[in-house]
């Protein structure tokens, strides 16, 4: 079983977010340890971009802080292979299609899985482009991750059928960030993915409160939490381990009862 199918096995996952060097590489990796010591189950590590267009203001002005602190893809690298030294928690990359493009797509996925990541994940590439990213994934053994949205109804049987490690399911239109309330009907959607093919679907995009995760993870296998905790980050700056493990430890709590 592959470490990504690993993080669903034990009941509903918590999926973390971070944006790699914000507020710095060493925080990056203490928070790693520690988010996974309060229950997360799979990571999602952001590599900074300067335009990531699927994120909110949170998202935006972490990358800009972790660019403007010199991170860069190689150093992100880097610090993937110290967190394996010290543990084997599954970690998936989210990152956006210029950055694998400028790094050489194969170059990329090739140093991804060397250094021991899981799997990928470009929200701005369309399920009808992925071809020249998943091939490539395929034959290194990482997972290319797929999204579906509110939006993708008449697709999500197509894109769940060829769906790996897990089914990204966004809970809301627009941007990453915090909401108030989510109306999708998830369960709606996770229906439709299972339908189609037997694998995990984790759900993303507003959730910040225990009860929201409640609400989701009870539709779903996990719920994935960004924006909340890269708040947390910029506010605490360096200090920010731990207000986070306790946020994830809330947020891990709140789901483990539906399991």
């Amino acid at each position: 079983m592959s470490r990504i199918l690993q993080a669903f096995a034990n009941g509903k996952a918590f999926i973390p977010f971070i944006t790699c060097g914000d507020p710095s590489l060493d925080v990056t990796e203490q928070l790693v340890y520690a988010m996974e010591q309060a229950g997360a189950d799979l990571i999602e590590l952001g590599i900074p971009f300067s335009d990531p267009t699927a994120e909110g203001p949170v998202i935006q002005s972490a990358n800009i802080r972790a660019l403007s602190g010199g991170v860069t893809t190689d150093k992100v690298f880097d610090l993937v292979r110290k967190l394996r030294v010290n543990t084997q928690i599954p970690l998936v990359f989210m990152t956006y299609a210029n950055v694998v493009f400028s790094y050489g797509i194969e170059r990329f996925v090739k140093t991804a899985a060397e250094a021991g990541i899981d799997g990928i994940i470009l929200p701005d590439v369309p399920f009808e482009e992925k071809e020249e990213f998943d091939t490539i994934c395929k034959q290194y053994g990482l997972d290319f991750i797929s999204l579906i949205a509110p939006t993708s109804e008449h697709r999500i049987a197509r894109i769940a059928s060829d769906a790996h490690g897990f089914v990204y399911c966004v809970s809301s239109l627009g941007v990453t960030g915090v909401r108030s309330q989510i109306t999708t009907d998830i369960g709606h959607m996770v229906q439709l993915v299972k339908t189609a093919k037997n694998i995990p679907c984790a759900v993303g995009f507003g959730i910040s409160t225990p009860e929201q995760a409640k609400k989701m993870a009870a539709c779903a296998d996990g719920v994935i939490v960004g924006s909340a905790i890269v708040k947390l980050c910029g506010a605490h700056g360096a200090d920010c381990v731990q207000p986070v493990a306790e946020y994830v430890k809330r947020m891990k709590d709140a789901i483990r009862e539906l399991s």
